[in-house]
């Protein structure tokens, strides 16, 4: 059989993906290869470039960035801490898990009236859709987005590949676009959660062991829209699935050989069950790309009514007071961030404000910290001021790149949505106590029993709206 890459089916769906009837016509601006790799500028190439990744049997991820339309995109994932392979190992359980969340996702799309293109991957699914860059809703979200203090700050830090196709228009529209979808992540939590047997949460943040004695949970992850437009791509259909052979997962695992190759396949006229066991049958898969388009559909009817929605949401009036204040200007971090009291704080607190990296890096060291600010009157914005000023820090010898990534829309992305989560009600604070804190690995204590969360669990408990 010939490559599976040379097949002229599976050329003509990567180009569908891309945007266009051809590659000179594509609208992606551009392409990339993630699996086992962080954002990196040197690996960003043109459309055009597409057959140098099949020539070499990569995996390929086109932009989340595109000249002709903005995406939309919303990533539903198993996760495991303690066996991080299991998504491989046992795919039949792990989608099984997803499916109640998976069911609450398509049923409020469909009320919205967006049909999404429906993709599977190595460990959970995606549904991406666009709006059109000229559409009445797009105009809307320009004039929504929030911080545009930061939209600089991002651009700044834009390849010189890219310049010219990423305007700030674009990352203004994207930061609008995040807030959307964490009403979707909103409204999804709140729906799938009471049915789903796993706990359901926004990003991959730690949880506590479950009633299976390990550390696993479904992932809602829009962590894409924290960070800059340029550096956040998607995976591309019919493509090489390679990340735990890349990352070297399998081979520390002695899994090497024994967990078969696969691709990522849109759900087409198949459940997840018929899809895990097609992906890794070559002819099936080239069968499938014969049959399956996977042009990301317009969607700006079912958008607005989405819109709609979260504007006359209780999110959204957070979201107005989270952004109604600024961080700190830089030049006062001095006497405003760096002089933060920590002795009044947990120890877990204290601890991961003292030595952040990579604590802090982490979704549960933000959302600890979230908590227990918020708790003593602190306003959310500048909770993310304090993080960010912990993140543009040079002493603590950051491994992320902060000259591509941007250190104030990641720490307000990850404080608005914690803050957000507790603000709303739908945090009830279940897993905020010493005892889980300890399982998730997040507990610092020098002498245990010696500190005790109650305490401001209760006070945030007392918080809480009513309803």
């Amino acid at each position: 059989m010939e490559p599976f890459y040379a097949n002229p089916c599976v050329r003509k769906r990567l180009t569908e993906f891309l945007g266009g009837e051809s590659l000179a016509r594509a609208t992606a601006v551009h392409l990339t290869h993630t699996d086992g790799c962080l954002y990196d500028r040197r690996e960003l190439h043109p459309c055009m470039e597409l057959d140098w990744f099949m020539e070499r049997e990569m995996d390929i991820s086109r932009s989340l960035a595109d000249s002709q339309s903005y995406l939309l995109h919303l990533d539903l994932e198993y996760v495991n801490f303690d066996s991080p392979a299991e998504a491989f190992v046992d795919p039949a359980r792990c989608f099984e898990l997803q499916e109640p969340v998976v069911k609450v996702i398509e049923a409020l799309l469909l009320e919205w009236g967006i049909r999404p293109l429906h993709l599977l991957t190595g460990q959970g699914h995606h549904f991406v859709w666009r709006i059109g860059r000229d559409s009445q809703v797009a105009g809307k979200l320009r004039e929504l987005s929030p911080a545009p203090e930061l939209v600089g700050p991002c651009m700044e830090r834009l390849p010189a590949i890219l310049t010219g196709t990423i305007e700030p228009v674009d990352q203004a529209v994207f930061s609008a676009v995040a807030l959307l979808i964490e009403y979707v992540a909103h409204r999804i939590k709140e729906v799938a959660g009471p049915r789903c047997f796993l706990p359901v949460e926004l990003t991959a943040v730690h949880v506590a062991p479950t009633v299976t004695a390990q550390r696993e949970m479904i992932s809602i992850d829009i962590s894409e829209y924290g960070d800059p437009l340029h550096t956040r791509v998607i995976r591309m259909p019919f493509t090489n699935y390679r990340k735990p052979w890349v990352t070297g997962l399998f081979r520390r695992l002695g899994l090497e050989g024994e967990i078969p190759e696969f691709r990522s396949v849109p759900l087409h006229e198949m459940d997840f069950r018929q899809a895990i066991q097609m992906r890794q049958i070559d002819a099936e898969v080239l069968d499938l790309a014969e049959r399956a388009c996977v042009r990301i559909p317009h969607q700006e009817e079912g958008t607005v009514r989405l819109l709609d929605e979260y504007l006359a949401s209780r999110l959204r009036r957070f979201h107005e007071y989270y952004y109604s204040t600024r961080h700190d200007p830089k030049e006062h971090w001095p006497e405003t961030y760096d002089k933060t009291p920590l002795s009044v704080l947990p120890e877990c607190v204290q601890h991961l404000l003292e030595f952040p990296n990579d604590l802090l890096l982490k979704p549960a060291g933000m959302q600890i910290v979230t908590r227990c600010l918020l708790a003593r009157d602190w306003h959310p914005r500048h909770i993310a001021g304090l993080i960010r000023s912990k993140f543009e820090n040079p002493a603590f010898g950051w491994g992320t790149d902060w000259s591509d990534y941007e250190a104030g829309t990641r720490a307000d992305f990850y404080t608005r949505v914690f803050a957000c989560l507790y603000l709303t009600g739908l945090d009830r604070l279940a897993d905020f106590n010493c005892a889980a804190t300890r399982e998730k690995q997040f507990c610092f204590s020098r002498q245990e029993g010696f500190c005790d969360l109650e305490n401001v669990r209760q006070i945030l408990l007392s918080k809480l709206p009513d309803d």
